[in-house]
């Protein structure tokens, strides 16, 4: 078995039977790989499904209770036979050419895959995720217009792939982590001397949607693993790399953050503000103001997010300080 698929999902049944069904419609021989899928404590029918569909590939469905992405995915590597893992989420429906495209780019042993996770055509994301999804595309453009080569900050689990003995050298995913356990464990890869390439033909298509309250959590949390990075992870770099990106940022960003870090009240009202901004945008089709005003309120929950974990917003601003 060359490549394993390995699948984590949770409550997500109809989107689960969207990315089996691009599964089905792949370019390479049913029997060149197969799919592990982890149903992490799944309570919409998934489990009773895995256990009755038929598919063309080996499906090899995982049932675990509620424990998160990370051992989701630890135990589909455990289960897989392939001697690389393609990782999906249930949220993305891969291209016929998907996994075809993954074993073209394993031209050696040392290198992880990454693949696009495209706005879907005729689907209307949240305005929120839609902002997201932009700036994923922006990172995209931006690695195949050669401004910068792709790092273990793009290693996304939605669409990627590597070796699964490096994998477990690694030792797989951390459980503690909700959030950013997939980029914690690509710093990993990065220092064991793995290369990331970019591979634009290995399309999936990123069927995204959260609520607005799911998605501000989502910076916030990356902020706060950023500091836990740097602190207990060996990442010493990673922190110094925030304060300079910190005095890239446009100086509406940084005086936001200057005004309300540490300020839950004045936060949140900057933040009922800027998504009224991102309204009237809307409603008046200026594309202008949207992203002004998520860039604001994902900066903001970003930068507060690392401030709580440091301690507090002076210990933040002691470091971008250090930095200028």
């Amino acid at each position: 078995m060359r490549l394993s698929v390995v699948l984590p999902t949770y409550n997500r049944l109809g989107q689960l039977q969207q990315v089996l069904a691009g599964l089905r419609q792949q370019t390479v021989s049913a029997d060149s790989f197969e799919v592990v899928v982890v149903s992490d404590g799944s309570s919409d029918g998934t489990n009773e499904y895995l256990s009755t569909v038929k598919t063309p590939f080996k499906l090899t469905p995982v049932l675990q209770e509620n424990a998160g992405v990370a051992t989701a995915r630890n135990n589909g590597i455990q289960t897989a036979q392939g001697e690389l893992i393609l990782f999906i989420d249930d949220d993305v429906v891969p291209t016929p050419q998907l996994i075809e495209q993954h074993l073209q780019g394993h031209s050696a042993d040392n290198i992880v895959v990454l693949g696009p996770m495209l706005t879907p055509p005729n689907y209307a994301m949240k305005p929120w995720v839609a902002w997201e999804q932009a700036m994923l595309m922006k990172q995209y453009q931006d690695m195949l217009d050669g401004k910068w080569a792709p790092t273990a900050r793009q290693f996304y689990t939605g669409n990627t792939s590597l070796g699964r003995q490096h994998l477990i050298d690694a030792g797989g995913f951390d459980p503690a982590f909700r959030r950013a356990e997939d980029v914690e464990l690509a710093y990993r890869l990065e220092d064991m001397g793995l290369k990331f390439v970019f591979n634009y033909d290995a399309v999936g298509y990123h069927f995204a949607d959260r609520s607005f309250r799911s998605w501000a959590a989502i910076p916030y949390a990356y902020g706060r693993n950023d500091v836990i990075f740097t602190q207990r992870k060996g990442q010493s770099w990673l922190l110094p790399t925030i304060w300079t990106e910190f005095h890239g940022r446009h100086p509406i960003i940084r005086n936001l953050a200057k005004a309300c870090l540490d300020r839950e009240k004045l936060s949140q009202l900057t933040i009922y503000l800027l998504r009224q901004m991102a309204n009237a945008g809307h409603f008046m089709e200026n594309q202008s103001l949207p992203r002004m005003a998520y860039s604001g309120i994902f900066n903001l929950r970003h930068y507060q997010g690392v401030a709580d974990e440091l301690g507090g917003r002076q210990l933040f601003f002691a470091g971008v300080r250090e930095k200028r």
